[in-house]
């Protein structure tokens, strides 16, 4: 599909030569397409950038959402393992693209873009939350907020630092006992 060929030219231009390096003529040579082709599709470098992130953030919510919806009715610690193991293993999987794409959003407006992927991923995470086995929550909403925000942000975090495959693996070791701990604390009805 000539969308999938442009996406990944992108991301191809993006890891040569950052946002800086991005141009749609770059993108369209490496594509194999006319730059018309790609205008038909995109067009100017913020369109494309930002239909590429949405692409990212709309497949990572679907992982996300089958993740919970995989782990509906289980134990609590068994959800929050499952959550941080998917969110880091599909951040780690191409982490020079988490990292490119990381960068090239600085440069978008794309409020709008991240307020519609909270919205369906805290849906599937509430939902799972509210489901466990072991837990009844006081505010579902708010606990499941506390643990995006540290599940997201450190994973981020760790993309932002670079850190080595030692250090990124022990951080994921401490992130998921900081969740664990968390939740115990939380003193659930």
């Amino acid at each position: 599909m000539t969308v999938d060929a442009i996406f990944e030219a992108t991301i191809q231009v993006l890891l040569k030569g950052g946002m800086q390096g991005l141009t749609t003529t770059r993108v369209a040579e490496r594509a194999g397409v006319s730059v018309g082709t790609m205008y038909q599709y995109f067009p100017n470098k913020q369109a494309l950038v930002y239909g590429l992130n949405e692409r990212y953030l709309d497949k990572l919510a679907a992982r996300i959402e089958a993740t919970c919806e995989a782990q509906s009715g289980a134990p609590l610690a068994q959800m929050i393992d499952a959550l941080i193991d998917t969110y880091w293993k599909a951040k780690t999987e191409r982490a020079d693209v988490t990292r490119a794409l990381y960068r090239s959003v600085a440069e978008l407006d794309n409020a709008a873009l991240v307020h519609d992927f909270a919205a369906r991923v805290d849906r599937a995470t509430e939902a799972m939350l509210a489901s466990a086995s072991d837990a009844v929550f006081a505010d579902v909403t708010r606990t499941n907020l506390t643990l995006a925000a540290v599940i997201y942000g450190t994973v981020r975090n760790a993309f932002e630092r670079g850190l080595s495959s030692q250090d990124a693996e022990a951080l994921r070791a401490e992130l998921g006992q900081m969740c664990h701990a968390y939740v115990a604390a939380l003193g659930r009805d």
